[in-house]
């Protein structure tokens, strides 16, 4: 019998028949398409499959979350772990049916945990220009006992050329000035409010303001390896405009077309777990009623934990 949650517990684990209805309206592919039969849409099925199937150079900005070189659950479905010579073959097999759907102005963006990431790296560096490695701490982490505790993952950033989007005033990173410095008695290079001084400074690629989300929060699902809104929407931000589209050949519960639509994109997203399908379209018709993402307000990303730092600053702007 199912256990009963707390009415705080807003995780979202509804079964396939329960959520019937989020599953039909997702798509399948099996023949060539045009863009507008698949622009915002969840598509139910083997990316291996369906990637053919979509046109060459109609996508802006791919965010791609691949299985990690791990033996991994994902509820009636296992990745069992290869050697690294099978893992890098299975990136570049997937690699070379997603990169020709990118724009000449594109990017990609790959998750990846530090194993993983010795391969992908040197995959995307042989087919186009890497501009980063992101780092960002997961903040959680399972202790080890003859190693260090594992809490960091990597984001490969990648562009097919050198004409390409990157919004930097999207993604400054609002923190506390400690030591405020003022030139000819005013702020300089800081804002000044009646509740704290920030400064907006221009984001690194080390990112330590991400948490991952928990079961109070409306973003969770029980996905194993669901990724937060906050870190997605950087990405989105960063490297496309209003509009564009935005592609994710591994969607599970859907984090990446859910943020699309928060920030305006148009998104693609697949999935081979018709369960995940079902918490995707879930969350996207969540997502027509709440479009905010936990830790970016006003336009601006926060420091982890300041949420009442943030809202304090709200009401003395309004003041």
């Amino acid at each position: 019998m199912k256990r009963k949650k707390s009415p705080r517990n807003k995780t979202i684990d509804i079964g396939i028949e329960e959520g019937r209805q989020y599953l039909e309206r997702c798509i399948k592919v099996s023949r060539p398409v045009q863009i507008d039969e698949v622009i915002n849409k969840t598509i139910a099925g083997d990316m291996f499959q369906v990637v053919p199937c979509l046109p060459e150079k109609s996508v802006d900005l791919i965010i791609a979350d691949p299985p990690y070189n791990l033996t991994k659950q994902y509820h009636g479905r296992t990745f069992q772990k290869k050697n690294m010579d099978e893992y890098r073959s299975y990136t570049e097999r997937w690699l070379h049916l997603v990169l020709p759907l990118l724009k000449d102005t594109g990017s990609i963006y790959i998750c990846c945990d530090w194993q993983s990431s010795l391969v992908i790296g040197q995959v995307l560096m042989d087919r186009l220009i890497v501009r980063n490695r992101i780092t960002w701490q997961r903040e959680k982490g399972r202790g080890a006992k003859a190693n260090w505790k594992n809490s960091m993952e990597d984001i490969w950033y990648a562009t097919v050329s050198d004409e390409y989007t990157f919004n930097l005033k999207d993604v400054m990173m609002r923190r506390k000035v400690i030591a405020p410095y003022r030139e000819k008695g005013k702020p300089k290079d800081w804002i000044e409010t009646s509740k704290g001084n920030y400064r907006d400074t221009c984001p690194s690629n080390f990112w330590d303001d991400i948490s991952i989300p928990f079961w109070s929060m409306p973003e969770n699902t029980a996905h194993p390896t669901q990724k937060p809104e906050k870190l997605i929407a950087k990405l989105i931000l960063a490297s496309s405009r209003p509009g564009e589209l935005v592609f994710d050949p591994f969607l599970g519960s859907g984090t990446t077309s859910v943020v699309a639509k928060k920030l305006g994109r148009k998104y693609i997203g697949i999935e081979l777990n018709e369960l995940y399908c079902v918490w995707a379209e879930k969350r996207l018709e969540m997502a027509e009623e709440d479009s905010s993402i936990q830790g970016y307000t006003d336009g601006v990303f926060w420091e982890r934990n300041t949420l009442a730092e943030q809202l304090a600053v709200a009401d003395s702007e309004n003041e």
